[in-house]
């Protein structure tokens, strides 16, 4: 188990619908990170930006992206993080996917889509939270609008890290910000949000504001908004149990079932 989860946080512009050149610009970014690092997250829709033209982008999850994250996975030895459009019998999801450097694959379907673009009507909402174990830390992963909906992110499970991928626009970008602080403080967890910056293909402007936050919100990256970068950071295990243990807020959390 590592006591400690290095993580890189890619912020990147996104060519508009358009795998072949996203992948060779991540590819790329990828390829500067010599630091040994666990983690790589990468924006929502990092094959095409966050498009509702479905049927020319999407994959299986045999497609070339997957092959590909595969590979650089287990290139580099780390496992990386985001979503793409992904086919599965007649339906279209916005999947996040982690692939691990054994291969080994977790996928959560985005739960909330975002119905002020149309997404509920071309991607199927996923019905399932996960949290999955990668080197001792329990992670739950979420993506964009999620965000907006702190029940759904509800730390029952006494995971340690929240993680959200987004394409998340200029105009709503104080929203974000707090959402993401408000996320570490109740949840009592580390919390990091990566999103994309740049214009897309509908022209919305995205300005970034990646961010990671400890556990008791505190900002803990120094990623500069509206700019491509890549930063590291370090979360340690020992953190999460000296305040969980001192504190105890999440031992007074209110006891209530959810319907999907």
């Amino acid at each position: 188990m590592n006591t400690e989860l290095k993580v890189a946080l890619i912020q990147t512009r996104l060519i508009w619908e358009n795998p072949i050149e996203n992948k060779r610009l991540l590819n790329d970014k990828i390829n500067t990170i010599t630091t040994n690092i666990d983690l790589i997250v990468l924006p929502e829709m990092f094959t095409s930006g966050f498009t509702m033209n479905a049927s020319s982008i999407a994959e299986t999850m045999d497609g070339e992206t997957i092959t590909w994250l595969k590979e650089k996975a287990k290139e580099k030895q780390v496992a990386i993080i985001g979503s793409l459009i992904i086919s599965k019998n007649n339906n279209y999801f916005n999947r996040l996917v982690c692939v691990e450097p054994s291969g080994e694959i977790t996928h959560y379907d985005k739960r909330h889509t975002f119905t002020l673009a149309g997404e509920h009507k071309v991607y199927t909402a996923g019905t399932k939270k996960v949290i999955f174990n990668f080197r001792g830390w329990k992670i739950c992963p979420l993506v964009c609008y999620d965000l907006r909906f702190p029940v759904w992110a509800r730390n029952t499970e006494d995971y340690d890290l929240l993680l959200y991928v987004a394409n998340w626009p200029k105009a709503r970008i104080n929203a974000w910000d707090a959402l993401l602080k408000a996320r570490s403080i109740e949840n009592m967890t580390y919390c990091i949000g990566v999103n994309r910056v740049g214009l897309d293909g509908n022209n919305y402007e995205y300005t970034g504001h990646s961010a990671a936050y400890d556990i008791l919100g505190n900002r803990i990256d120094s990623i500069p908004a509206d700019k491509e970068a890549i930063e590291i950071v370090v979360l340690k295990k020992d953190a999460i149990k000296k305040y969980r243990e001192k504190l105890n807020f999440l031992n007074d959390r209110d006891n209530f079932s959810l319907e999907v």
